[in-house]
């Protein structure tokens, strides 16, 4: 339990993660006042409790970007959730490829096994790239690269929403059709290169071809 005192204001608070709306807003409400005279002490109780979220890969992010987006708003709270979300993930990955690739080493044999826990583990897929990234060889710079740019549309999204806590009714209202497409296009988007960029294995088993022709 925790205490959190206004000058005219009193209430006792049970410190815990939200796991629906109403809870989220009514934690909203309070660190709000607290953060009128603890602004420090709600930031790094924020980006600690942002951290550990993701670094044990525990779900619920939408919670805590919409919490940033109504404690910080949106000029602070987005580039906070960004640099957040890419130090929680690398974390994630470090201890995966710390204590995960030497499990997956010595259980070759079984790897099939270890994949299909991985896939049924209940945690949202961005959770599960945290976790086997490392496992299949993505280099930590391209992981942190695509971490802090590849989720910026979402947290931008929950942040933006954040400021108006208080109004929503509902998770629909975060998520709707018409967000949801648009993030996908978005996602097309990023992909289109893709198709653009010529495979570097491809050319050289096509010059091999050419050259024993030759």
């Amino acid at each position: 339990m925790a205490d959190v005192h206004g000058h005219e204001f009193k209430t006792r608070l049970k410190l815990e993660f939200p796991s629906n709306l109403k809870e989220l807003q009514s934690l909203a409400q309070v660190l709000k006042e607290y953060s009128k005279t603890h602004s420090l002490y709600v930031l790094v109780l924020f980006s600690s409790a942002y951290v550990y979220k993701q670094t044990f890969s525990i779900p619920g992010s939408v919670f805590l970007n919409l919490l940033a987006g109504a404690l910080f708003g949106v000029n602070m709270g987005f580039p906070l959730c960004c640099v957040l979300t890419a130090a929680g993930a690398s974390f994630c990955y470090w201890l995966s490829f710390l204590v995960g690739k030497e499990v997956v080493e010595e259980n070759s044999h079984q790897l099939v096994y270890y994949l299909l826990f991985l896939r049924m583990f209940p945690i949202t897929p961005n959770m599960l790239i945290n976790l086997i990234s490392p496992l299949i060889g993505i280099p930590f710079n391209m992981f942190l690269v695509a971490v802090f740019i590849g989720l910026m549309p979402y947290i931008f999204l929950c942040i933006q929403t954040g400021e108006m806590l208080a109004s929503l009714t509902s998770m629909d209202d975060i998520f709707s059709y018409e967000t949801l497409l648009k993030m996908a296009a978005i996602a097309c988007v990023a992909l289109g290169p893709s198709f653009l960029m010529k495979n570097p294995n491809k050319v050289k088993s096509k010059q091999a071809i050419n050259g024993k022709d030759s």
